[in-house]
């Protein structure tokens, strides 16, 4: 299980060698200097004792410990776009990557680790130069086979593990403990074979095949795995023949005997694995088998699980799929096998499957689909920046890039788009004329811009008591109804489109005085949303609903769309998503007299604020003097000590879990319905059906009926008489 204060780590290895020394002197140079660098060569275990270092000392760290793996970059320029990725610092403010990890971590107490930075280098120590400087209280964990070279780097050699002298093999099993590289070797050859276990008989010849492996952990898991087919003494006669097979140029000894036992695995596996392998090293980072069938045809599913079984792919699970890599030493090898022409051929099947995977994204956005359309291609992210840079970087290819950026629109405005103007400007660089527009891309972060910027306003300054603008010059809406399709068929995919710009438009009617003409526009586009089972464009509905109902001084009735916004499960997994509705909510207590609930959730939303990079997107008002006016109105009521305490009570509270979700707020006391379930319970007492219930509530019949069902179940009551009943006992 991954700690909660350990960003982006895997799990602490049950089998993680004796590294006592190496361990206890990286946490002693972490306590007393700001950069440390662990290097040594390919496959000594860098990652490995680096992450155990980090499990180690994260209590050390409140704003946690954060991984952030550089393999799959080949681009120095992307260095900073992947370490805001992983501090969950969303672009938009119009800040640069660097600018706003800066920003984010000025203030931050935490332990960045830089995970083979050696093909980076400069980019690398650019950026830590930029964090020590800006943050005196960060330090980097670097992985490196070279130095950074920046001032005041301690650099901690990690040597291979230690291994018998030839001839003078331990005759106990509490001997062989002493030597890591056997104690490797026997776990991993007993995960091949269960059977095995180092004896008298055969710990001579483990001794030796391990110290001419030169004790390099990699080295050894590779040749363990050989046991499935050999037993240890073929093994250990069969080693000249991986010394054969890796003796090629004038390389360092222990690289040469890893690349030995690269090759040695490479010769084991069939022709189609060998294709395979070299095939799928196209990828930078995980890939899960239908990436795989594009790449390596029908017979993909083969080659994958004889790679597995061999040890040459790595398998990964992400949500219950599985997921599988190249080590970047595995990768490298399996490139090196690709002819120059291969090598583009591959990158084009490549581009091509991620180029489908948006088209098709595209398509179903307006659909259930949207959280876990979002979670694949969150995992496909290194995969997206090897497409576009292939692109980019491959003459003729430009324009196919742009077309796979289009693609992605949804995904570059749940929180990358930064990341999407950097590859927009450098694609055009490398199209030239001929570049086509990213019309949607831009159109959807304008508006996103727009909408954001609407409930800011509002939520700081209110809605105007009389209308700015006369009715007769509000703009004409015409019916979304014209844009949906007949049947349950797929939605049009411009339909989210045109949901944003009635979002847009009921924001601008509530901004200028006309909250009631807000109203039915956000209505018609709520049933046009719940009829796809759509969520994304559906928070945005429903919060511009609840402030125009706020604004016409229906508070239960904003309340209740508020709530129902956080439900979503699109929301839920957003943090800004979240952070937004918390405002809301805060908005809404404060006005119908709960400033302790208005603070609780004030602090909930600042938390995600910070945590988010730092992009307050009321900072702006608040450098000019102007508070929320849920703020305003918590703290007169509560006075200076009571606000900060339940703020700080909320802002302890924070998100649910660390990977972003939702925060849902404080439960009232006093009732155990949300307030949208407490309308629907005054509703039912009234005598109104589930029909009648939506049509006053502005909500479709099925989460009418569902509002039911969780009254019903909450109150541990049988049927709609008991309910009116309980109302009843409530109003006394």
């Amino acid at each position: 299980m991954v700690s909660r204060n350990v960003a982006g780590f895997p799990a602490e290895s049950t089998s993680f060698v004796d590294r006592r020394h190496e361990l206890s002197e990286a946490k002693r140079l972490l306590a007393t200097t700001r950069l440390v660098t662990l290097t040594g060569p390919s496959g000594v275990g860098k990652t490995r004792l680096a992450t155990r270092t980090a499990h180690s000392v994260a209590r050390a760290f409140p704003d946690g410990v954060h991984l952030v793996p550089l393999d799959a970059l080949r681009d120095g320029r992307l260095v900073p776009y992947a370490v805001a990725d992983v501090l969950a610092i969303r672009g938009g403010t119009g800040e640069s990557p660097m600018e706003a990890i800066l920003a984010h971590l000025r203030a931050r107490r935490l332990l960045l680790m830089l995970d083979n930075c050696e093909h980076l280098l400069d980019a690398c120590a650019d950026l830590v130069k930029a964090m020590l400087t800006a943050a005196e209280s960060v330090r980097v964990l670097a992985t490196s086979r070279h130095r950074l070279g920046v001032t005041g780097e301690h650099l901690l050699d990690v040597p291979p593990l230690r291994t018998p002298d030839p001839g003078a093999a331990p005759a106990t099993a509490r001997a062989v403990a002493e030597f890591p590289a056997l104690t490797l070797f026997a776990d991993r050859a007993a995960a091949v074979d269960p059977d095995f276990e180092i004896t008298v008989a055969n710990v001579e010849t483990v001794a030796r095949l391990c110290h001419r492996l030169d004790g390099l952990p990699l080295a050894i898991e590779l040749s363990a795995a050989r046991l499935r087919a050999l037993s240890v003494e073929q093994l250990d006669a069969r080693l000249d023949d991986l010394y054969r097979l890796g003796a090629d140029g004038p390389a360092a000894p222990r690289h040469r005997t890893l690349r030995a036992a690269v090759a040695w695995s490479h010769d084991l596996c069939t022709p189609a694995e060998q294709r395979a392998w070299a095939r799928l090293s196209v990828f930078p980072g995980s890939f899960d088998l239908d990436a795989a069938t594009a790449i390596c045809g029908e017979d993909a599913f083969d080659a994958v699980v004889g790679l597995v079984d061999k040890s040459v792919l790595v398998r990964d699970h992400a949500d219950g799929a599985a997921r599988y890599r190249l080590l970047t030493v595995l990768r490298e090898y399996g490139q090196e096998k690709l002819t120059p022409e291969q090598r583009i051929e591959t990158g084009r099947r490549h581009r091509d499957h991620y180029l489908r995977l948006g088209q098709d994204g595209h398509r179903r956005w307006f659909s259930p689909h949207q959280a876990e359309l979002m979670r694949h291609m969150r995992a496909e992210h290194d995969n997206l920046r090897a497409a576009l840079e292939f692109c980019r970087t491959t003459p003729g290819e430009a324009e196919a890039g742009l077309r796979l950026l289009e693609s992605l629109w949804f995904y570059w405005i749940g929180g990358q788009w930064t990341e999407a103007v950097y590859w927009s400007r450098r694609l055009h660089e490398s199209a030239g004329a001929r570049a086509p527009a990213a019309g949607r891309t831009r159109w959807a972060a304008g508006a996103m811009a727009a909408i954001r910027s609407r409930i800011g306003a509002i939520l700081v300054a209110g809605a105007p008591s009389r209308p700015a603008v006369p009715e007769d010059r509000l703009p004409p809406i015409g019916r979304l109804a014209e844009m949906i399709a007949d049947g349950p068929g797929d939605a049009d995919p411009e339909l989210t489109f045109h949901v944003l710009s009635r979002v847009e438009v009921a924001l601008t009617f509530t901004t200028w005085g006309w909250p009631r003409r807000a109203v039915p526009v956000c209505a018609e586009a709520l049933v046009v949303c719940e009829q796809y089972g759509e969520q994304w464009t559906r928070s945005h509905v429903l919060c511009a609903l609840a402030l125009a109902e706020w604004a016409l001084g229906d508070v239960e009735s904003a309340a209740g769309h508020a709530e129902d916004c956080l439900r979503l499960e699109y929301v839920t997994q957003d943090r800004l998503a979240t952070g937004w509705t918390l405002e809301l909510l805060a908005l809404i207590d404060a006005d119908r007299g709960a400033p302790r609930q208005a603070a609780t959730l004030r602090g909930a939303a600042q938390r995600i604020w910070y945590e988010t990079g730092g992009n307050d997107p009321f900072a702006v008002h608040e450098r000019a003097g102007r508070t929320r006016i849920a703020e305003r109105l918590a703290r007169a009521a509560l006075g200076d000590d009571a606000f900060e305490q339940a703020y700080r009570q909320g802002y302890d509270l924070g998100p649910r879990d660390a990977d972003g979700g939702g925060t849902a707020p404080a439960a009232r006391p006093d009732v155990p319905l949300t307030a949208r379930e407490f309308q629907v319970a005054q509703l039912i007492a009234r005598g109104l059906t589930n029909q009648q219930i939506a049509a006053t509530l502005v909500i479709s019949r099925r989460t009418a009926e569902s509002h039911v069902e969780h009254i019903l179940t909450k109150l541990s009551l049988a049927n709609r008489s008991q309910v009116a009943a309980w109302m009843a006992g409530q109003e006394r």
